[in-house]
């Protein structure tokens, strides 16, 4: 009888990965990444018995750490993973695949679910097998454990450094130059003259804003760092918060600050401490300290993240003032005016509701797509609409000095231009009707207005008070409070509406507010009359 012949065993696709944390070396002909791969594909021909075949592909990262995942080869290695081209991962040391215990756990998950085998070379074990997994995890903690020593340990002599007064590194404050040599910081004598002028103009101004706009307009300039490659960085104009580094800067002083403390320094100072300590006691006293508003919470606009300047290229945040105590006007602000002055910027801001109206106007016109026709727009809740806008629009910018508005459209990917000047996105003028409603006690208009949003909402005009209070720029707490005299006893409302008595407008409008709260309408008049006969008292 024949023998029986054993059945041909399978292929299985190696994929080598290798990786080193330092760019250093690579350039040279013989690497450490060759050296890996070298004995990854002698430990797979040992194993060509078994059907084991190397992959033409390299998968590759030099100069990169093994603290994340975040490597283009090890990327492209799991994609291929993921297409089914690999069935086997071959590296020479398991910390050359993750030194993470949990991304390793996760990358070992990853490779079980795609029927991969992991083999590390040089620690004899794959993961084909109970042992080679209970090894892996064992090797991978100490791994992990090595990581975080050093990383503590290093953290450690950078403390120790600080606190003895040493420059331990990052970017070379304005008024310095590095002895690259010794380590240390040099003055710039030049650079250092405009260090101290902004001190003296900081404590003669007390605006950020001021002292940014004379640094400018004197010709200073932020330091220039070179970077990599030639690149360099720097070299332009200051800022208000570039300014407030310098100002806050301890170097200047002849200290190092660390952890909030401040410790004598090895370099030679530029200020003497009495002027440091009054421009930081300044700083923190000051209340006029310009700072740049950031977006109002939960509030952000339709084109909020979407908008920008087209004149400076810099984006335009939400942003508003208060009049009256209780009425917001909002604004796109661009950030450079916001930053520099608005001396720098045309656009400067512009009426958020104007510039969204005119946005939605225009973009009607250049797409038929019925999610933004009016009828269905009114409906959307302000997430929805930014949903949809961001689905549609590509860009939005606007030029204040040439009065352009920019749309590209995603879907085509061309830009639409509209002439918008900047007279069309100020609040319209103020009608006489307007003046003559204004010129009526704030009471009386509080009260009409409650009566209007109760109209508009029980004629479906409006869907609810939020929705009112975008339409009218009111914050939404303060529509609750107007329509809280809706509750006011008929009697009280009528006298409000129809009496000419100055002494009924001059009752606080809290204490209108607390009588709105009594459920009971005769306690309601009891209060309402002593408050009439003694408003002043009441007060």
């Amino acid at each position: 009888m024949e023998k029986k012949t054993d059945k041909e065993k399978p292929l299985i696709k190696c994929a080598i990965y290798t990786r080193v944390s330092t760019s250093e070396g690579l350039e040279q002909e013989f690497t450490s990444l060759d050296n890996q791969r070298e004995s990854a594909e002698s430990y797979i021909q040992s194993q060509k018995s078994e059907g084991w075949i190397v992959l033409p592909e390299h998968y590759d990262d030099g100069g990169f750490t093994g603290a994340n995942t975040d490597r283009p080869a090890l990327q492209k290695l799991i994609d291929d993973i993921k297409t089914h081209r690999i069935n086997c991962v071959v590296v020479y040391k398991v910390d050359r695949l993750s030194r993470s215990l949990l991304d390793f756990s996760q990358l070992l998950e990853f490779f079980d679910q795609n029927s991969v085998t992991f083999v590390s070379v040089t620690q004899h074990f794959n993961t084909n097998n109970s042992m080679g997994r209970l090894t892996l995890n064992i090797l991978l903690s100490f791994a992990q454990f090595e990581r975080e020593i050093i990383s503590e340990r290093t953290r450690d002599k950078m403390g120790a450094a600080r606190k003895k007064g040493k420059w331990i590194g990052g970017c070379v404050p304005l008024g310095y130059d590095l002895d690259k040599e010794n380590h240390k910081l040099l003055i710039n004598p030049e650079e250092a003259k405009i260090v101290r002028e902004i001190f003296e103009l900081y404590l003669k101004e007390n605006s950020l804003l001021n002292v940014t706009k004379i640094a400018n307009a004197k010709g200073y300039r932020t330091k220039i760092r070179k970077l990599a490659e030639g690149r360099q960085r720097g070299g332009v104009k200051f800022s208000h918060t570039s300014v407030e580094k310098i100002l806050t800067n301890a170097h200047y002083a002849g200290k190092v600050r660390y952890q909030n403390v401040l410790y004598p320094g090895e370099h030679e100072r530029i200020l003497d401490d009495e002027t440091f300590q009054k421009v930081q006691d300044t700083l923190h006293t000051n209340p006029n300290k310009f700072r740049t508003r950031a977006p109002i919470g939960k509030n952000i606009g339709l084109l909020s993240g979407m908008l920008r300047c087209r004149a400076c290229n810099s984006s335009m945040y939400l942003t508003h003032n208060v009049k009256y105590g209780r009425i917001r006007y909002f604004h796109y602000v661009c950030l450079n005016a916001q930053k520099r002055g608005y001396q720098e910027c045309p656009t400067r801001l512009v009426n958020a509701g104007l510039m969204e109206s005119k946005v939605m106007e225009y973009l009607r016109k250049v797409t038929d797509d019925q999610k933004i026709i009016p009828q269905l727009w009114e409906t959307y809740t302000l997430e929805q609409k930014r949903t949809v806008l961001k689905d549609l629009v590509k860009e939005i910018k606007y030029d204040g000095g040439t009065a352009i508005l920019e749309l590209v459209i995603n879907s085509t990917h061309k830009s639409h231009k509209f002439n918008v000047t900047k007279a069309e996105l100020k609040y319209h003028a103020i009608t006489p009707k307007d003046r003559l409603i204004q010129s009526e006690p704030q009471l009386l208009q509080n009260l009409i207005l409650a009566h209007q949003i109760e109209n508009l909402i029980s004629e479906s005009k409006a869907k609810d008070l939020k929705q009112v209070s975008g339409w009218l720029n009111i914050s939404h707490v303060r529509i609750c409070q107007i329509m809280g005299m809706l509750f006011l006893a008929p009697e009280i409302q009528e006298q409000i509406l129809l009496s000419r008595d100055g002494k009924i407008f001059d009752i606080p409008e809290y204490k209108v507010n607390e009588i709105a709260k009594e459920l009971d309408w005769e306690k309601q008049k009891e209060t309402w009359q002593r408050l009439i006969n003694n408003p002043t008292k009441e007060k």
